[in-house]
């Protein structure tokens, strides 16, 4: 199994876990869901930075810039009070509908 793009309605999901561990820019964002899904997972920045701008109208993140790691200006993304909240419940819905797959290719 090759990388493969993130699955259609996780993306928001995972930015959400990614901002929970600590704020990052978007090419940040994009390298850790990479490198935790062992590289079969990859973001699109087609599709990140648009998530990521829903995100912040939402009130679900809030940005900022600062210099980068290598002092380059970079807009910094950090999760608020209202992220979290809709995070546990993206969290439980992804949870309800893999035990269902599970079960339905168990059958």
């Amino acid at each position: 199994m090759g990388r493969r793009d993130v699955v259609q309605g996780t993306l928001e999901m995972l930015i959400l876990k990614t901002l929970a561990l600590e704020p990052m820019h978007g090419y940040g964002v994009a390298t850790r869901i990479e490198q935790t899904s062992q590289g079969v997972f990859r973001v699109n920045p087609g599709s990140l930075l648009p998530a990521l701008a829903r995100m912040e109208r939402a009130g679900q993140v809030r940005s900022e810039w600062r210099a980068s790691e290598n002092n380059r200006r970079a807009k910094y993304y950090t999760l608020t009070p209202r992220g979290r909240k809709a995070l546990g419940q993206e969290a439980e819905v992804w949870n309800r509908q893999v035990s269902a797959i599970a079960r339905i290719m168990e059958a």
